[in-house]
């Protein structure tokens, strides 16, 4: 099991992506915070994790509130002693064209995929410091690193987090903390439900491996990037599109 016992707090977990990985790494031995503002996803998850023999507890969270981020750090904490990894998940769209984007769009989105992201991290990082170990794990996407139409929010939190890495593996290294970035590119989760096959075909159509990827898929990168085997592994902005952006 190459997680075994690391304490692992996965943000946005209670469904898609996050879900996955918080249930791959449970299979790796972790234990798992699960955490989701959809009370219903975070139950859902910690009792498949527990029906799996696995390790974890779960708390409504909302990234953008510092008080909720603080308390669940705080009861972390007190139940297992330590936090390893954090893997920033939480994250939404709001699309539009710039020309018609709100300003509600653009900071509703900014707020949860950036500022989210740091809140997070900086209610973890001195508690990494004083273990002199820890993992930091940003959910970034293809888009932060090529924008997309109507995406100009997304786009931007997205290049934003990179950027945070970048900072933090240089701030953390001497701390022996690794930061790194994960880019989906076309993932098959429920955000894609209410689109027409035709353009889920056309999706796949664009990817070399002519296939969306799976949840699962993203998840295996996140459990490598914080296990002990990634331990040189730090300022890596990994790209999981099947070769879309080819």
């Amino acid at each position: 099991m190459r997680l075994k016992d690391k304490v692992s707090i996965i943000t946005g977990s209670g469904a898609g992506i996050g879900r996955a990985t918080a249930i791959k790494f449970a299979a790796e031995g972790a234990r798992v915070v699960v955490c989701d503002i959809d009370v219903k996803g975070v139950e859902d998850a910690v009792a498949e994790i527990r029906q799996k023999g696995g390790e974890a507890i779960g708390f409504k969270l909302d990234v953008t509130n510092k008080a909720e981020i603080e308390a669940m750090v705080k009861a972390i904490m007190e139940t297992w002693g330590r936090v390893d990894v954090l893997v920033n998940n939480a994250g939404i769209i709001q699309d539009n064209q710039l020309a018609k984007m709100t300003d509600e769009q653009f900071d509703r989105v900014i707020n949860i995929n950036l500022r989210g992201t740091y809140l997070c991290s900086r209610a973890v990082v001195e508690i990494m410091i004083a273990q002199k170990s820890g993992v930091l794990l940003n959910a970034s996407s293809i888009t932060g690193l090529y924008g997309n139409y109507g995406q100009t929010n997304y786009a931007a939190s997205k290049w934003g987090v990179i950027g945070m890495v970048k900072s933090w593996a240089k701030e953390l290294g001497r701390h022996g903390i690794r930061a790194n970035a994960v880019c989906p590119g076309f993932i098959r989760t429920t955000i894609l439900d209410p689109m027409p096959p035709k353009v889920i075909e056309d999706m796949e159509r664009k990817v070399p491996l002519r296939r969306l990827g799976r949840p699962e898929e993203i998840a295996n990168v996140y459990a490598f990037l914080a296990s002990d085997e990634a331990s040189y592994i730090t300022n890596a902005v990994i790209e999981v599109s099947g070769g879309v952006t080819l």
